[in-house]
């Protein structure tokens, strides 16, 4: 792709302004063909569990989802981890159907658990709190599959294994941690911890933590199902759908694989409502909906499928007089599962969301820094992603931590703060702020051009850029 921002060609920029970057985008299409085989699959597990009419509503519906647009745009994984669950539910399907037939091909049985362990652990691969769905799996393979239910079971345990320990022993050798950082997450928006404050620590010391973890935890997870039923479990699927998904698992259904992967969804929501709480940190709070920690988007086609299943089972009941009125009531729930995506379309929103911080800014000056030189930054994944040099996270405080990384650690060339810190609240972050905070940095640099004595970086060049703040450790530009 063309990395350089591009301010003068028509699409990718607008009146000299920055519009859309080149490899978001052809992200965002990749994500989009992710998007037409979540439909696909829908719609093939959808036949499979109900019937063809069944099976289109199910595949209009998820097609017309404004969550999953939104994921398709965000550059996250979320529709490749989706696309791997739904491979895994087709493999239970199929599992399901050819193990209580008279005579089952045991090959072929085995290959599919073969393949459900795969695809469970490429989807821990994808993000490690996946990997807890190794448990309905197992128990829907003994519970569900056939004569040799137990067997399949182990054959899928010991494929999961050998799919996730190649990286895990990696992670051992790089970080003496399993799964890295993301194994710190439960301790993540604590009481001990808030905000990022664990990630932004270099030395942080977790001994409180572990030793009244069930506190700290049980805290947590009170407060993250609280959040997700304020944010709307009801609203799976996007609207109403969700709660005709809810009814319709306890409804009586009429093929038999459709009852057998209804304990399936269940079990997964339940592990859902337990990892997901316990793994929120500030990313959840900072974009609610489309996050790398939202599980319960996983769930969406199986609450179309069995919310439109139980729908079409309401409408033969009504024995409407005219296949028309059926058509009708058919339109009408494409309509209502269309609205939230068609607002968002009419809305007519930018491209760009600015603030906090302006990509352009950002490869300026990171083209003045040598691909070898650090950065910090209170930004690092844009600083990254944008300017192609390395940035580690803004430290805890501007004194004492940034001194312990700049001296030991690696050398800091340059500092860029984005106008998600510099706009922070006067009084309640900058004014009350501890003296060495990075509150009291900001405001003795904004209103004094004052820095702490001894720090490094001095050189700022005024009015260069409009989206935050750059110092370096000389002038480069």
């Amino acid at each position: 792709p063309q990395w350089q921002v591009e301010l003068r060609k028509p699409f990718w920029s607008e009146g000299g302004s920055f519009r859309r970057y080149q490899p978001e985008f052809g992200i965002a299409i990749f994500n989009q063909l992710l998007l037409a085989a979540v439909v696909v699959l829908t719609f093939q597990i959808a036949r499979k569990l109900f019937d063809a009419i069944a099976a289109w509503l199910s595949a209009g519906i998820v097609l017309g989802s404004d969550l999953l647009w939104k994921f398709s745009v965000s550059g996250q994984s979320t529709l490749l981890l989706l696309v791997i669950f739904l491979g895994l539910a087709w493999c239970l399907i199929r599992i399901e159907e050819m193990g209580h037939k008279l005579l089952p091909d045991f090959r072929k049985l085995f290959l599919l658990a073969l393949v459900a362990g795969v695809l469970t652990g490429l989807g821990m691969l994808t993000r490690y709190s996946f990997g807890w769905l190794i448990v309905p799996v197992l128990i829907f393979l003994i519970q569900f599959g056939g004569l040799r239910g137990k067997g399949l079971a182990v054959i899928s345990a010991l494929a999961f294994s050998l799919a996730v320990s190649p990286w895990v022993a990696r992670n051992l050798t790089v970080s003496g941690t399993p799964f890295g950082t993301a194994g710190y997450a439960i301790a993540e928006n604590t009481a001990q911890f808030p905000g990022m404050s664990l990630m932004r620590s270099l030395s942080p010391d977790l001994t409180d933590f572990f030793y009244f973890w069930t506190h700290y935890a049980g805290k947590k997870f009170v407060d993250g199902i609280a959040a997700i039923s304020h944010g709307g479990l009801l609203q799976l699927g996007g609207g109403w759908l969700g709660m005709l998904f809810f009814v319709g698992l306890l409804a009586v259904l009429p093929k038999a694989g459709a009852r057998r992967l209804r304990y399936f969804v269940m079990m997964c929501l339940g592990i859902f409502l337990i990892v997901e709480p316990l793994g929120r940190t500030q990313l959840s709070i900072i974009t609610p909906e489309t996050n790398s920690e939202n599980l319960l988007v996983l769930i969406t086609p199986f609450v179309v499928i069995f919310g439109a299943g139980f729908f079409l089972a309401m409408l033969n009941q009504m024995e409407l007089p005219a296949l028309l009125a059926r058509g009708i009531a058919l339109v009408a729930l494409f309509v209502l599962a269309w609205q939230p995506l068609s607002n968002t379309l009419l809305s007519g929103r930018a491209p760009v969301t600015y603030p906090p911080y302006d990509p352009p800014d950002i490869q300026k000056f990171s083209n003045w820094m040598q691909p070898d030189e650090l950065l910090m930054s209170d930004t690092p994944w844009a600083v990254a992603w944008y300017g192609d040099r390395p940035c580690v996270w803004q430290s805890l405080n501007a004194n004492y931590e940034f001194f312990q990384f700049n001296d030991y650690v690696k050398t800091v060339n340059g500092l860029y703060l984005s106008l998600d810190q510099l706009n922070g609240p006067f009084f309640s972050e900058y004014y009350t702020s501890k003296p060495n905070g990075w509150g009291r940095f900001v405001m003795g640099m904004a209103i004094g051009n004052q820095l702490p004595d001894k720090f490094p970086l001095k050189n700022n060049p005024f009015g260069v850029l409009h989206s935050g703040m750059f110092l370096s450790d000389r002038v480069r530009w």
